[in-house]
């Protein structure tokens, strides 16, 4: 019976880090810190995405930092809050999938959100920081060599289920496939811009 209560209460406990994880997630770093600071709606300027890069193109290296670490952090803060209160292996995936949702289709901005890259990635060092660390070398090598953030999202993406096979556990490989795929769909656009040789350039204004 203890146990059986014990089971419950976990179950519970999953599913309120579950919400919670969402709802942190759907604080959109850009577009917070673009009202704040009186600053254009990110999704009124440039490619209409509301992350780093965009804010780079229009607003500061400092805020677009900024926003950076925000989106980060989102995915970080509730994967770190889901091991701490002792939450097994499939719960932190699925709260590591509703902070990288909440940050796609925020509640909060008529779930107008933006691509995923920095919160799947704060997701991914929280799980397992040689993941993470991976996933920061190749997405930097592939940037400074082609000058596409675009392209070293997706190239990212592609090979980090690979690296979550081969560092962690087949629960959060296949929530990373899950990842991949939404973060590949969202960039449907620069994949398109990317072939026709018109997509734009890291720091590239106009």
């Amino acid at each position: 019976m203890k146990k059986f209560f014990w089971g419950h209460e976990m179950i519970h406990n999953t599913i309120i880090a579950i919400f919670i994880a969402y709802l942190f997630g759907s604080l959109s770093s850009a577009i917070i810190l673009c009202k704040l600071l009186g600053l254009p709606d990110p999704r009124t300027q440039g490619s209409g995405n509301p992350g780093a890069t965009n804010v780079l193109r229009f607003g500061s290296k400092k805020i677009a930092l900024a926003t950076l670490l925000g989106d980060t952090l989102k995915g970080v803060i509730p994967v770190l809050a889901a091991k701490a209160f002792g939450i097994e292996t499939l719960g932190i995936a699925c709260v590591a999938l509703a902070a990288f949702f909440g940050h796609l289709y925020p509640v909060f901005f008529r779930f107008q959100g933006g691509k995923g890259v920095a919160t799947a990635l704060g997701c991914m060092l929280a799980l397992a920081w040689p993941v993470g660390l991976a996933l920061v070398i190749t997405w930097l090598f592939i940037a400074l060599t082609f000058r596409y953030s675009s392209l070293a999202a997706l190239m990212t993406a592609v090979i980090a289920p690979v690296y979550t096979w081969y560092f962690t556990n087949p629960t959060y490989t296949v929530m990373v496939c899950i990842m991949s795929i939404f973060l590949i769909y969202r960039h449907g656009s620069n994949i398109r811009n990317l072939y026709l040789g018109k997509e734009k350039k890291i720091m590239e204004k106009k």
